[in-house]
């Protein structure tokens, strides 16, 4: 199986340098791509693929237009990449699955340097540094952290990002399926909410990381900064700020940003390792309705801040890695109205109703009451 490692890197300034035109160029090429099929379609003429609008541009429009020459100074396989991406966008229009692709902003878009093993002296890595096609060694800020070449381990591809000033390397690597076998432990159900992250049926609770001290001081620190940034739009339009003023108070509010969405993911990756390491036989979760949540305007920002998809997403990698079979309940399953003692299902049990409170005389926690449920459930899907 493969398994990613995204770790930060310390490049040179030349190799900044490398990094910041192949990103740029990879980000022009694609938003060409874009523009060149909306162009043909205007016309009436048929839809180009990527295949074939990579073999226009390197044997055509560039030797036909001298000054894109720079084009092919970049990455091969990077720029081949960012093509593949923009016909994956197209293709997935045209089944109906995401809206009109749309253009990458410069400083706006997560573009990212895609490279691959093509020889064996490529993406080999050591403890302390990564050997990256083009940019030649680079030094990895946390060492140990990707698994070293001379004990066995192939990179098979990757990318070079950049986020608020930082650069990092993502890689894929081929492991062994490690799968645990015969685990006699009993299974658990996850209920997850707003009030808390997750409650567990192993009586152990999460709390919601956003209520904590540390998170709500750096989100009054970032409203703070973006009414300084908002006041200095307003007075360079006066002409009291100049641009430059306006790209660090910029960066100032990007890496508040970066900030709070570690805290967020470092405290899911944790939770999720402790329940793990409890290692169960299966895992019960109640398939959510985000999008449906995201629509009250009253819970939006604190539903998007518990991050649920990503908590599910790394929960299914995690019980893939270890063996644990992830059930998903139907989202109608009424998880919280059912008595688990009695199987009682209280019709008119309202969202500020915390105590469960059943005719037969079973008292529990509303959430806790919900998570026994999910893990007692017959009819779910695996994951």
């Amino acid at each position: 199986m493969l398994k990613s490692f995204k770790t930060e890197i310390n490049p040179t300034v030349e190799q900044k340098n490398k990094i910041n035109k192949t990103i740029g160029t990879c980000r022009y090429v694609y938003n060409f791509y874009l523009g060149h099929n909306k162009a043909l379609h205007d016309k009436g003429e048929k839809f180009m693929t990527g295949k074939s609008f990579s073999v226009w541009l390197n044997n055509e429009y560039i030797p036909n237009n001298p000054d894109k020459i720079w084009i092919k100074e970049a990455y091969s396989k990077a720029v081949k990449k960012s093509i593949e991406d923009g016909c994956t966008a197209f293709t997935r229009f045209f089944k109906h699955q995401s809206a009109f692709p749309n253009f990458k902003k410069k400083g706006k878009s997560d573009v990212k340097m895609y490279f691959i093993k093509n020889n064996p002296k490529d993406c080999r890595c050591e403890r302390h540094r990564l050997n990256i096609p083009t940019l030649g060694w680079v030094r990895i800020k946390e060492k140990g952290y990707i698994p070293t070449t001379k004990d066995g381990w192939k990179i098979k591809s990757g990318t070079v990002s950049i986020k608020t000033g930082r650069y990092y390397v993502s890689v894929l690597v081929e492991i062994p399926d490690a799968k645990i076998v015969n685990n006699s432990n009993g299974g658990i159900g996850i209920d997850m909410g707003l009030k808390d992250l997750a409650i567990v049926s192993n009586d152990k609770t999460y709390k919601n990381i956003n209520k904590s001290e540390r998170v709500k001081k750096l989100e009054k620190k970032l409203r703070r900064e973006q009414r300084c940034l908002s006041r200095k739009y307003e007075n360079l339009k006066k002409g009291e700020s100049t641009q430059k003023n306006i790209q660090k108070q910029r960066l100032k509010v990007q890496k508040l940003y970066h900030r709070i969405d570690n805290i967020r993911t470092d405290y899911i990756n944790k939770t999720i390792a402790e329940i793990v390491k409890t290692k169960p036989s299966y895992i019960t979760i109640e398939d959510l309705n985000v999008s449906g949540m995201m629509k009250n305007k009253h819970l939006s920002k604190a539903v998007a801040s518990q991050k649920f998809y990503e908590f599910r997403i790394k929960l299914k990698a995690k019980c893939d890695e270890n063996g644990i079979e992830l059930r998903i309940v139907d989202r109608f399953y009424p998880s919280s109205k059912l008595c688990h003692c009695c199987g009682a299902i209280k019709k008119d049990l309202k969202l500020s109703d915390r105590i469960y409170r059943c005719d037969c005389g079973y008292v529990e926690d509303r959430d806790f009451n919900a998570a026994l449920n999910l893990r007692d459930a017959l009819t779910y899907e695996v994951a």
